[in-house]
């Protein structure tokens, strides 16, 4: 595949992250350490810096054979067609195989569900992975069955014309009614687990909030993506100065109202189906542990608007 830059100053890596449908940003470093990739007729490294109209050459590699051990594991699927299924993901439930949990993940559960129908674009640890959610936040998450559908599913997230909208419980008492964070989001400088909002090596993001619900100390809000960077809506409210309830990466450190982890439910994704283009919308309930938050804070904080 050939590609031409279109913008001066862009890293190769992120280049080929932006203009390849289903290709990663990982994903194109691994192309690059591979050799698989040439810029103006020599091979690429992932910092190289690129200038309009130089000549990107790369070869995808096929998809390697699958080792992942399928497991049964209980899969919450509220969609599901031919080309693509949606699935209910619950706190705690890692999406792919990584360090510490190599056979316990929603991966493990989609080949043992799913195994022969799921597309392999994003390759050997993530077949079907067209987006993912952090492990500690619930709700709803697309799966690929074909390439075709990775492919225009992952067109839709660049182009963002996938909708994806969160219900979260943020520390503090929100004053306006709604906003917009319109702040780059790239990775830590010196925790290189975390993201921040930095100029320096970012991408753009933009995630925009309306208030539900004030209580004393809290309030519930509702956020809808813009763009999906790696812990996008709790780096964007911590740095507003509201960080997600049970947040400890990027808020406070100590449990409050019961919650070790973050209060962040993936409740509504609303996409073109790959097929013929017809709207998908699917929405998630509250899940119990959400719901127990917001019994307390009717109970203890409730507030009286006027």
């Amino acid at each position: 595949m050939i590609l031409i830059a279109d913008s001066a100053g862009e890293r190769l890596d992120a280049f080929l992250a932006r203009m390849t449908p289903g290709l990663s940003r990982s994903g194109a470093q691994k192309l690059l350490e591979e050799g698989l990739v040439r810029c103006n007729g020599r091979s690429g490294k992932k910092n190289d810096r690129l200038q309009p109209g130089d000549t990107v050459e790369f070869t995808m590699p096929e998809p390697e054979p699958l080792e992942i051990a399928a497991r049964d594991i209980p899969l919450d699927i509220v969609y599901e067609d031919s080309d693509v299924l949606v699935l209910n993901k619950p706190k705690g439930l890692v999406v792919h195989p990584a360090a510490g949990h190599t056979d316990d993940t929603l991966v493990n559960g989609l080949l043992y569900a799913r195994g022969d129908s799921l597309s392999g674009i994003n390759g050997v640890l993530r077949p079907g992975i067209v987006h993912r959610i952090d492990k500690d936040t619930s709700g709803l998450l697309a799966v690929a069955k074909n390439d075709l559908a990775h492919t225009v599913l992952a067109s839709q997230l660049k182009d963002h014309t996938m909708a994806r909208t969160y219900d979260a419980v943020v520390c503090g008492i929100v004053k306006e009614d709604s906003g917009t964070v319109d702040a780059p989001i790239g990775r830590h400088p010196s925790d290189r687990k975390k993201m921040c909002v930095t100029q320096r090596n970012s991408r753009d993001a933009v995630t925009h909030w309306e208030v539900v619900k004030r209580y004393r100390g809290y309030t519930h809000i509702r956020c809808r993506l813009e763009t999906g960077r790696t812990h996008q809506i709790r780096v964007h409210m911590a740095y507003i100065g509201h960080p997600v309830l049970g947040d400890a990466v990027y808020g406070r450190k100590k449990p409050e109202l019961g919650q070790t982890s973050q209060c962040l439910h993936a409740g509504a994704l609303c996409f073109r189906h790959p097929r013929d283009g017809h709207p998908v919308i699917v929405l998630a309930p509250l899940p119990d542990y959400f719901l127990a938050v917001l019994d307390k804070l009717e109970r203890t904080f409730a507030l009286h608007e006027t």
